[in-house]
């Protein structure tokens, strides 16, 4: 397989560490330069050939890596007389690459299964598949909007006035493309290789498709990320994040758990961040634990809500914790009703109809989706419904107190008086 890195910007924001002395992807990171994290990183996951553009102080770039052959791959270099942007140099691509190939910036650190990225790229027949995730700043961050199957409709940048509840699932500038794409590049002229190029491509109704995963990719263009990042590296957080390897959640109730109980939800007028959870939240996203939300919506057989009506109240929740620095892995729910059968709305929703807790459909689909090893999650819910669940599940139920008043037949693992006490006790454990 090809990539492309582009490596040609004058990475002004890291004038401390460089001292303007040394091009930004040379800056050293836990002791080889950033360029090369990145060109390790692409030939783990089978590439052979990279195609670099370089401008900036190109002579210390073009030293150091030569041809490729020290670092067991082939690069080609496509000097930028002028400035292209993060988009004009792929223009110089046209006939040198053929199907699917790799676009990423030369100040990224990753640690991805590309293979699994690719995988999803080709089943979807995508054109251009953007690699998305939550971040901890998604407020300020480019925003991916997607249909429910991952097709993309809008990029929404970061500047823009948002006066709407959002999922925190931000761009992280790691593309799949195939050549074709190139074909909308008609001259070498400077171009944002996002805000025009992708964004042309989603405008003309190609099939741009966002692939969303927790991995490690996280860009290291300020002196407050580089030095962050640094230390990720040094206690091999990078390398434990990736699909390759088993991964390990907190399944998360959401009504009477994260939310103020409220009985039956039906709007995002209703949900109300309960005491504690983003402090939870954001310890249970430094831990190396996966934060995957489980809840039942029966409200949707039952008639009182539709799909975008909960859709829209978890958008909420990731919104509220994103404009605190914390975020959700994922989301899981399930519509059914036990007195309901399969109605309406119902039929839309792929989940098979074991998904209901204290059934474990939805933890097994977050196990296949994110490779859990399902023998180290916990979960933490307000009803004996979510302790019966992890029962099932044969994982260590933590109970947190909430208005739900229930009778109980069963005792979880570990009675919580709110959630950050549930999350310090798992974390305790651990």
């Amino acid at each position: 397989m090809k990539a492309y890195i582009m490596a040609g910007g004058y990475g002004t924001r890291l004038n401390d560490i460089t001292k303007g002395l040394v091009p930004k992807p040379m800056a050293v990171i836990n002791g080889k330069p950033i360029l090369e994290w990145v060109v390790s990183a692409l030939k783990e996951n089978g590439v052979s050939e990279i195609f670099m553009s370089v401008a900036h102080l190109k002579e210390q770039i073009i030293d150091y890596f030569n041809n490729g052959e020290k670092f067991g791959v082939k690069i080609n270099y496509i000097l930028e007389e002028t400035p292209m942007g993060s988009g004009g140099a792929l223009y110089y691509l046209k006939g040198k690459v053929r199907g699917n190939f790799i676009v990423c910036s030369a100040d990224t650190i990753f640690d991805i299964n590309i293979s699994k990225m690719l995988s999803y790229h080709r089943a979807k027949k995508a054109i251009a598949t953007l690699f998305t995730h939550p971040n901890l700043h998604p407020y300020d961050s480019d925003l991916v909007i997607t249909k429910k199957c991952g097709k993309v409709t809008k990029l929404d940048f970061k500047g823009s006035v948002r006066n709407y509840y959002y999922k925190n699932n931000v761009n992280a500038g790691f593309i799949i493309l195939n050549a074709k794409a190139l074909g909308y590049l008609t001259e070498p002229k400077k171009i944002n290789l996002e805000h025009d190029f992708i964004n042309g491509l989603i405008l003309n109704g190609e099939r741009v498709y966002a692939y969303k995963s927790p991995e490690f990719i996280k860009d290291v263009g300020t002196p407050e990320r580089f030095y962050r990042v640094e230390k990720e590296l040094k206690i091999g957080l990078t390398k434990a994040r990736n699909f390759s390897n088993k991964q390990k959640a907190i399944f998360l109730d959401r009504d009477g758990t994260l939310n103020v109980y409220k009985g039956f939800i039906n709007s995002h007028s209703q949900i109300e961040l309960a005491d504690g959870v983003i402090e939870g939240i954001k310890l249970i996203n430094k831990s190396g634990y996966l934060a995957i939300i489980v809840s039942n919506q029966p409200v949707i057989a039952r008639g009182e809500a539709n799909f975008n009506d909960i859709d829209a109240c978890f958008d909420k929740i990731e919104t509220l914790l994103g404009e605190n620095g914390g975020y959700i892995d994922g989301v899981y729910y399930c519509p059914h009703h036990p007195k309901s059968g399969f109605k309406g709305e119902v039929k839309k929703l792929k989940i098979e109809c074991d998904c209901r807790k204290p059934k474990i459909g939805m933890l097994v689909k977050a196990q296949k989706d994110f490779n859990l090893d399902l023998s180290s999650c916990y979960i933490i819910g307000d009803s004996e419904q979510d302790v019966k669940t992890g029962i099932n599940a044969g994982i260590p139920q933590i109970k947190v107190k909430s208005a739900l008043a229930e009778k109980e037949s069963v005792e979880p693992t570990y009675r919580a008086q709110n959630f950050l006490d549930a999350v310090k006790y798992i974390l305790k454990k651990d």
